[in-house]
């Protein structure tokens, strides 16, 4: 259900007049999760939600599918021609002059550039001024409750369970002469997680060098490398509980098949650390003292201590994401690079944090995860220190 009064308070306190949802054939989750409108009814016309800061919303629905927004509060308004939308839209929006859209100027943040231009278009002409809602997302759609933070701990219990014994069973079968492939051990771990009820939309990372050096590398039946002694071995592993409303754990370790890793991977490993700990810190440092603290400046951090070390040109990704209930949530990333992420890290909001260094004949990342109390932010689980040597 729609949090009305959440969110004309949190228009206030922004100097924003109001907020406009609108859809069209589910173009905008968004819209769907933080309305609480169901995600398979028809949507063959387009619908206009508008939330003012003070007052009743008011909604614009096309004639023949007037039930659109039945489940919403609020006057309803309705059109068939397109003279009468631009009309309805007109008075949706009347008295109002600052309005939030899922808009992102020069789709700087692409998780929130869900309108078109053209509706942007439609709604200035009739002399609004539009904002973005990338904050206001974050609040009603990115912010936790304790039950999601519960579920994120509870997966990743299991998790690092199930990444410890990964790196177990490939050492072993390295030892019994019969290796695994990349594709193998994936889908041993994919079994792990049903049997745990853990579920992923995607499968996780199991690379070896060089295959490592891709930061989105994908293990197939048909083209996957086996693990030998001498390998690297990254895991990215992310997963949630299978029930409604859980949150997804994400982390990436690495493990070495031999006695004694080798220096070249111990010394790109400790830059890679030194990064994520500088962004970490930087994280805790700022919720500590009540200082905003956008992502850009947390992917800085990390980036910084790596160009320090001399390795800028290869990292070739963003610090970190939002995690919610999908792996890359609706909140801040934690980004400079691939996008200039503006917006603030706000309370009960989690994120990865995984610096990376990807050369042509390997790639370490080690990631976490951070979870940014009112108070107080914390790593939701075990920090890698070094790389686990696994036939020691």
């Amino acid at each position: 259900m729609a949090d009305i009064k959440g969110i004309q308070t949190e228009l206030r306190a922004s100097k924003i007049d109001g907020w406009l949802f609108y859809d069209h054939h589910h173009r905008d989750p968004i819209a769907a999760h933080v309305l609480g409108l169901a995600h398979d009814g028809m949507a063959t016309r387009r619908w206009f939600y508008f939330v003012p800061a003070k007052g009743e919303p008011r909604k614009l629905v096309h004639r023949i599918e007037r039930g659109a927004l039945d489940s919403l509060a609020g006057k309803r308004l309705e059109y068939s021609s397109w003279q009468e939308l631009h009309a309805g839209l007109r008075k949706l929006l009347v008295g109002n002059r600052t309005i939030a859209m899922q808009y992102s100027p020069e789709n700087n943040i692409p998780y929130i550039g869900l309108v078109d231009a053209g509706t942007v278009e439609l709604v200035r002409k009739l002399k609004k001024r539009v904002v973005s809602s990338a904050d206001l997302v974050q609040t009603f759609e990115a912010a936790w409750t304790p039950e999601q933070l519960k579920t994120h701990l509870e997966a990743g219990h299991e998790i690092d369970r199930i990444v410890r014994e990964a790196f177990t069973t490939a050492a072993n079968a390295v030892r019994d002469g019969k290796p695994l492939s990349e594709y193998e051990l994936q889908q041993w771990m994919l079994e792990q997680f049903r049997s745990c009820r853990l579920t992923t939309a995607e499968p996780p990372v199991v690379a070896v060098q060089p295959n490592n050096a891709n930061p989105h590398y994908e293990p197939t039946a048909k083209a996957s490398r086996p693990i030998r002694a001498g390998d690297l071995l990254l895991l990215d592993v992310w997963a949630k509980c299978d029930r409604p409303g859980s949150v997804y754990y994400d982390v990436t370790w690495t493990g070495y098949l031999g006695e004694r890793v080798p220096e070249a991977y111990v010394k790109i490993f400790r830059i890679v650390r030194a990064a994520r700990d500088a962004a970490i810190e930087s994280v805790k440092m700022a919720v500590a003292k009540g200082r905003t603290l956008h992502g850009w400046e947390v992917d800085r951090a990390a980036r910084e201590s790596i160009r320090k070390a001399g390795y800028a040109k290869y990292f070739v990704h963003r610090t970190g994401h939002s995690i919610g209930q999908d792996v890359h949530g609706n909140g801040a990333n934690m980004d400079g690079l691939e996008t200039r992420d503006d917006r603030k890290i706000v309370p009960r909001t989690c994120f990865s944090v995984e610096p990376g260094i990807y050369l042509p004949e390997f790639g370490i990342r080690s990631e976490v995860n951070v979870y940014v109390g009112e108070r107080e932010a914390q790593v939701t689980g075990d920090l890698q220190t070094e790389i686990l040597a696994l036939l020691a």
